[in-house]
């Protein structure tokens, strides 16, 4: 199993989530958070003065699949989420161990 994480711009939030959506991806956690990568920030300017965003608000979405579908999902997210705008994110693939469903107690790939 893999665990899926991205992160992406907010405007792109809705368009991914169909995207997974019709990658057959049933669940998925959404959190807010900041961050910087290349664009390394901007200037903004508030009641004429001027400062610096060193953390950009994105959205990272984490999804937990079998390994065959992985490649479809990070597939799926990097056509949805790409802009061709620097600063569209990352996708990150990690090696998920076990998951196990609180509710029942299934394990592995029923509990996702």
């Amino acid at each position: 199993m893999k665990m899926i994480s991205a992160v992406i711009k907010h405007f792109r939030l809705d368009e991914v989530r169909e995207a997974l959506t019709g990658a057959g991806v049933q669940g998925m956690t959404i959190i807010e958070v900041k961050g910087f990568g290349r664009q390394k920030g901007h200037l903004e300017v508030y009641r004429g003065v001027e400062y610096e965003v060193r953390f950009l608000p994105k959205i990272k979405i984490e999804v937990a699949v079998p390994d065959e579908k992985a490649d479809e999902v990070i597939n799926a997210i990097q056509e949805s989420a790409r802009t061709g705008e620097i600063g569209d994110g990352k996708i990150f693939v990690y090696e998920l161990k076990d998951v196990v469903r609180i509710r029942t107690g299934e394990r592995g790939k029923e509990a996702i």
